[in-house]
């Protein structure tokens, strides 16, 4: 591909006159050739559909969050970006990994980079991103198991020929947090390139005990190995260490306890969270004619990751006490993917057939905690800041007033080793019947095996799947610039669940969760402004936690419709605006379903007060949800405002200034169960200073 750009963090800097909405600039692609001015590589295309497709031609909904934007804005999480993101919102994630919940569907695993499958549980850094790419709707065509209300995938920076450039990024907050980042491009060879991107940052918060560092460090070579063969290759090195925090209870009314909401319900040694990983990424692409375009990819990752946690499971309004929980969890997680496809144009048909293998070893433990005073993983405790875990409360049913030490390895609660093959073949598609209408039509097939060893009690459960995804849908364009579409879809996901260790569930039923989608929608795309509106019927049939007992599990089934809204575009040529709606509805097995937002709606507006300064304001409106299947307990409503200033210095420099929650809104965003319910930060002021070089 011909890119008429340099797309490094560079094109924040020029960007800084067509601010914000992701419609600035002109793009113009084409099967083999992408032009970009003004904005980064495939700003208007999803990375992730494999085809070289512009979001108006997708009969799905998607949305595209560019490098320029998480600049501007000053992003540095998946949260971040899911926040101003139609039709999904955030979970807990239990304090130690990205949690997203797609339509209604809480996700720990549909995480993807470059295409390829990312599930591992942690919270992943954007240093090394060009794009973040959301498809919402079952992509099992794909993207395979998984993808069941949606996905996300993270588009990398790449080593770039024939040019030379850097950049670094450094900021500090009002919390002491620090972030370190550098970008640097250098030719090695008439046909080779090679990138460095690192990053370091301290994490630090207002909540007591809240700290971490990260470190990240990727380099990626670029070879030229033809005219029409290139060869990227990549490594990435993790090392994350966090604080876990994981919330306060919820009242005898259903409402997070206002009062407690500068506890820590955790301990300052016990509450951590570790990862080290080391990813391999190997992607070759060639124009074998003008018409025929193969892709390869190859990933290997290897993860280790261990959690360690208290927090509450029961909270007694009366005596203000807590009854207080816990458990360690370490993984180490092998995995390979070999990932292949081409994509022909012939006569009006552009078809892309592909083929994948996975080869994925996952060894996990669980230890409950065991508490001395009672035996258990359990005991009561008063409720004090910073919380004491040395004596059981005074109305502790089995121990009261008594000396309690604790220990993590006493009681194994379980212990497996899986191994999943998967071998995939998937087709597509994309019929031209005339000048304005498309028909795209595809599907998937994957032969499934996973085995699950129980190294606790012994014995081992085999699980053998061959499932079709089918995928299809109907593009009307009444002109270049907009489109309307239908489109069906359907994704499954094993019984063994996201992570691959529910002996129970692999062993009771069969059958694999299913997820059907249908959609209907209009998009409109061009040189100064996007718009879409989408409305989707969601159902699902998935063996998941029981609304009486949460210990157990059982077949539910879950139907969630709603409509999104997205437009972005400028008003004049000062002023850009970025606005979301989101209005869904979920019934879970006739009750209402958890986490899902009665309306949402973002505004982020960007005005270009001179060539120097640009100013944004943001506005983010969650409404009232259940915390969990038709329970009475709830996350409150609420509005967050965010401000960022962008100040060009010079031509190689930009200094920025953020404030998150400008209000000092307290404010509860998600939960992962009734009596963890994750505080918002308060007011908090960025200063960064980016330079290039």
């Amino acid at each position: 591909m011909k890119i008429l750009t340099k797309y490094a963090c560079a094109t924040a800097l020029t960007a800084l006159g067509i601010s914000g909405a992701s419609a600035d600039g002109n793009a113009i692609a084409a099967p083999d050739e992408v032009v970009v001015e003004g904005k980064v590589l495939y700003s208007n295309q999803v990375n992730a559909l494999k085809l070289p497709t512009p979001i108006v031609d997708v009969p799905q909904s998607a949305t595209i969050t560019t490098i320029l934007e998480m600049f501007e804005r000053g992003f540095d999480a998946i949260g971040d970006i899911a926040r101003y993101t139609p039709g999904i919102n955030t979970s807990q994630g239990e304090g130690h990994r990205d949690a997203i919940v797609f339509r209604g569907v809480r996700s720990t695993a549909d995480f993807f980079v470059d295409g390829v499958r990312d599930d591992v549980q942690y919270y992943r850094s954007l240093y090394n991103l060009d794009q973040v790419e959301v498809l919402r709707g079952p992509n099992s065509l794909l993207f395979g198991r998984g993808g069941t209300g949606g996905i996300i995938n993270r588009v990398t920076k790449k080593a770039e020929i024939g040019t030379e450039f850097g950049s670094a990024d450094m900021s500090f907050d009002s919390f002491s947090a620090m972030d370190l980042a550098v970008d640097y491009n250098i030719q090695t060879g008439t046909n080779s390139a090679l990138r460095l991107n690192i990053h370091s940052d301290k994490l630090d918060g207002d909540r007591d005990f809240y700290d971490g560092d990260r470190f990240g460090f990727t380099p990626t070579l670029k070879l030229k190995l033809s005219p029409q063969t290139t060869l990227d290759l990549s490594y990435e090195y993790a090392d994350h260490e966090r604080f876990i925090d994981r919330g306060i209870p919820t009242g005898a009314d259903g409402r997070p306890v206002e009062a407690l909401a500068d506890v820590v319900f955790g301990d300052e040694d016990i509450n951590t969270t570790k990862l080290e990983a080391h990813i391999w990424r190997a992607g070759l692409t060639s124009d074998v004619s003008d018409t025929l375009k193969a892709n390869l990819a190859v990933s290997y990752s290897d993860f280790d990751k261990l959690y360690r946690n208290l927090y509450v499971a029961d909270y007694l309004p009366g005596t203000n006490e807590v009854v207080i929980d816990g458990y360690l969890d370490p993984t180490s997680r092998e995995s390979l993917t070999i990932s292949a496809n081409v994509i022909k144009a012939w006569d009006n048909h552009t078809w892309l057939l592909g083929a994948e293998i996975v080869d994925t070893e996952n060894k996990n433990h669980r230890y409950n905690t065991n508490w001395s005073a009672t035996s258990d993983d359990q005991a009561t405790f008063a409720v004090t800041r910073p919380m004491r875990f040395t004596t059981t409360s005074a109305s502790d049913p089995v121990a009261t007033n008594t000396a309690t030490s604790l220990d993590f390895t006493s009681s194994l609660n379980n212990s497996t080793v899986t191994d999943i093959e998967v071998t995939s073949v998937y087709f597509q598609d994309q019929i031209d019947l005339s000048d304005n209408l498309i028909v795209t039509l595809g599907g998937r097939f994957d032969n499934f095996d996973i085995t699950i060893d129980d190294i606790k009690n012994g014995g081992s459960r085999t699980q053998s799947l061959d499932e079709f995804g089918p995928r299809g849908g109907l593009v009307y364009k009444p002109d270049n610039n907009s489109s309307v579409y239908v489109s069906y879809s359907e994704s499954f996901l094993p019984r063994s669940g996201e992570q691959f260790k529910e002996m129970d569930a692999l062993e009771a039923l069969e059958d694999p969760d299913v997820f059907e989608n249908t959609e209907i929608g209009y998009k409109y795309d061009s040189e100064n402004a996007t718009f879409s509106i989408a409305y989707f019927e969601l159902e699902s049939t998935r063996y998941d936690k029981a609304n009486i007992n949460a210990e157990q599990t059982e077949e539910r089934d879950l139907e969630v419709d709603g409509i999104e809204i997205a437009y972005a575009g400028k008003i004049n040529d000062k002023l850009s605006l970025s606005a979301t709606f989101s209005d869904l509805d979920g019934d879970n097995s006739g009750q209402k379903a958890r986490e899902i937002p009665e309306q949402t709606f973002t505004i982020w507006a960007a005005y270009q007060a001179s060539a120097k300064l640009n100013l944004g304001l943001g506005v983010t409106h969650q409404g009232e949800s259940h915390i969990s299947d038709g329970s009475t307990a709830i996350l409150p409503d609420y509005e967050r405002v965010d401000l960022s200033l962008n100040y060009a210095v010079r031509d190689d420099m930009v200094l920025q200034f953020h404030v998150e929650n400008l209000t000092d809104e307290v404010y509860f965003p998600h939960a992962h169960s009734t009596h963890q319910v994750s505080v918002g930060e308060p007011l908090n002021a960025k200063l960064a200073l980016y330079k290039k070089f």
